[in-house]
């Protein structure tokens, strides 16, 4: 027990007769009392009950909290499922759309002010702007290019200006895909058999060496020739067969002829697809 624990209490004690009390300070006995001070009655040495029911609450409450937490995270992670979601059936929608090979102009009802409406069942409202290639009316859309087959025949010199005219040029044909989307999309507008259209390719500058539109060379690793064709034949023109229409009955991907560029085909022009801002509104 410490020094700051004891009280001290003087207590007189008097000398005397029985029943006599006296004043006397000579016969006055001091005598020292310690008395130890304690802690509240009502809080015992070693209770810790108030301790554990403030760590029971904060407990508790961290609990409150980390279900809280949980909760609002599913919330978000489903927020962000259902709008990407929307986004993906946007470009879903977009896509089909093109593949259809509808302008952007016919797509959805879509207004002059470049505003496309698709429908998005069960999703909200989402708007976005969006870059949205597209091809003029009566062109048609593939792989990142624009078509226009004609109906009017012309010389291969004179479809070659046309096309330009357009913003465009006669087509050369890269690949293999190419060729069968060409061949696929002839199959449809040929009337008569003999029905033909010229392409990009010519030789007139040099015999036998075949140039695109571009200027590059025709890559001999692969060519979609017909049968026995190059043939160059001069019966009906002098001058030869210099340039190269495309055109067979049936789904045929090596249709290519040469021919008297002096001849009147049908011709396929081709360009760069156009590449739009548009507000897109999904209801």
């Amino acid at each position: 027990m410490t020094e700051a624990d004891v009280v001290y209490s003087d207590i007189k004690f008097g000398k005397g007769k029985t029943n006599e009390i006296t004043s006397s300070s000579a016969d006055t006995t001091y005598s020292e009392v310690k008395i130890s001070k304690t802690k509240d009655p009502a809080v015992l040495p070693g209770d810790d009950s108030n301790e554990s029911k403030t760590e029971s609450s904060l407990t508790v409450a961290l609990l409150v909290v980390a279900v809280l937490l949980a909760a609002a995270t599913i919330a978000l992670g489903v927020t962000f499922n259902r709008s990407t979601q929307t986004i993906q059936l946007l470009q879903k929608l977009q896509d089909e759309a093109l593949k259809r090979n509808l302008t952007a102009d016919r797509l959805c009802g879509t207004e002059p002010n470049n505003t496309l409406t698709l429908m998005c069942p069960k999703d909200p409202e989402v708007k976005r702007n969006e870059t949205y290639p597209r091809c003029e009316e009566g062109w048609e859309h593939n792989g990142g290019k624009c078509y226009l087959f004609s109906t009017n025949g012309s010389s291969w010199e004179k479809s070659r200006d046309e096309c330009k005219q357009l913003g465009g040029d006669l087509v050369k044909i890269d690949s293999r895909e190419e060729q069968g989307f060409l061949a696929e999309r002839l199959r449809v507008k040929m009337e008569r058999a003999e029905d033909k259209f010229w392409i990009g390719l010519t030789d007139s500058k040099n015999e036998g060496d075949w140039l695109w539109v571009d200027g590059s060379p025709l890559d001999r690793n692969w060519t979609f020739w017909r049968s026995g064709e190059p043939d160059n034949w001069k019966e009906k023109d002098p001058d030869g067969e210099d340039c190269v229409a495309m055109g067979e009955t049936g789904k045929i991907i090596e249709s290519w002829t040469d021919g008297s560029c002096k001849t009147e085909y049908k011709s396929i022009c081709e360009k760069e697809e156009e590449v739009g801002l548009y507000t897109i509104t999904c209801v």
